[in-house]
């Protein structure tokens, strides 16, 4: 079955870039001229996801607001003759067909695609984390859902890190089965260093199939007593082959302050109106 709808969880309360998110959703940290959260939907939509739901919470409204028309916008950009920008306004809201649902309560990760289940109806769908921005030719979701074709099971994003942080991740025990394809037999939420069964920890991409909601209904508390999905995950590869995709291509972790100046970086050098100049002031500053 082709996997045509997609689920983003942004009802967390970015913490870590206070006071810049006190009234504006982390996912809108702007990233040179487009919210974070934008780079995240035009990989989905390049994917062929075809609708999306945002599982949201309150303060939200600034991501509905950034997908949704603008007339006033428009009309002005209309009138003072910008039609470059113009276009590019009215192609965020024709992108693809968005959907919001409210996550009452800050529960996890899990209890966030729980919330999703009725608007996925029994089909197996992706799920993309705002805070990690994937630079690559090929989509990273649409790399997930060629394995995805192939194998017909669920497919988790894998990045292989420095065994040092691998405590801040989902970490997987897997056999390789294909040039960057692995099947997944275990997995650990956010291990110690020594207590972790490989170095390949899990990203903000996936695939699943709908069999994951009737787990996460019954599924206990984990860590921080959140329900968390990577548990769930596991559950279900009791059941069904999971696998796991070696994706290629440059992730920044957006949800930290120096991955995000990273990505800053790395995309404005890759952007030809600005980046001789920038790159030119770059070098003079490390001298």
């Amino acid at each position: 079955m082709k996997v045509k709808k997609a689920v983003f969880p942004v009802a967390g309360l970015g913490t870590r870039f206070l006071p810049a998110t006190k009234s504006s959703p982390k996912e809108m940290l702007p990233l040179i001229d487009k919210p974070l959260v934008q780079y995240v939907v035009e990989e989905a939509v390049a994917s062929g996801i075809e609708q999306i739901l945002f599982v949201t919470g309150r303060g939200k409204h600034n991501i509905e607001d950034h997908f949704d028309i603008s007339f006033e916008l428009e009309a002005h950009l209309y009138d003072k003759g910008k039609d470059r920008e113009l276009s590019r306004v009215r192609e965020i809201a024709e992108m693809v067909d968005i959907f919001y649902v409210r996550q009452h309560h800050a529960l996890g990760l899990g209890h966030a695609i729980l919330c999703a289940k009725d608007f996925i109806n029994n089909e197996p769908f992706a799920v993309l984390l705002g805070d990690d921005i994937v630079d690559s030719e090929c989509p990273c979701l649409g790399q997930l859902l060629e394995v995805f074709d192939k194998q017909g099971g669920s497919v988790l994003a894998l990045e292989k890190v420095p065994m040092e942080n691998i405590s801040s991740y989902g970490c997987v025990a897997a056999d390789q089965i294909g040039e960057r394809t692995f099947h997944v037999t275990d997995m650990v939420e956010k291990p110690a260093r020594n207590e972790a069964p490989s170095d390949m920890a899990i990203i903000g991409r996936y695939v699943l199939t709908p069999r994951i909601f009737e787990i996460l209904l019954g599924q206990e508390p984990g860590k921080g007593g959140e329900i968390q999905l990577t548990d769930a995950i596991l559950t279900l590869s009791k059941e069904e082959n999971v696998y796991g995709c070696l994706f290629e291509g440059l992730r920044h972790d957006c949800g930290d302050k120096l991955g995000f100046l990273k990505a800053t970086v790395d995309m404005a050098l890759k952007r030809k109106e600005f980046s001789t100049e920038f790159e030119a002031y770059l070098r003079k500053r490390l001298g």
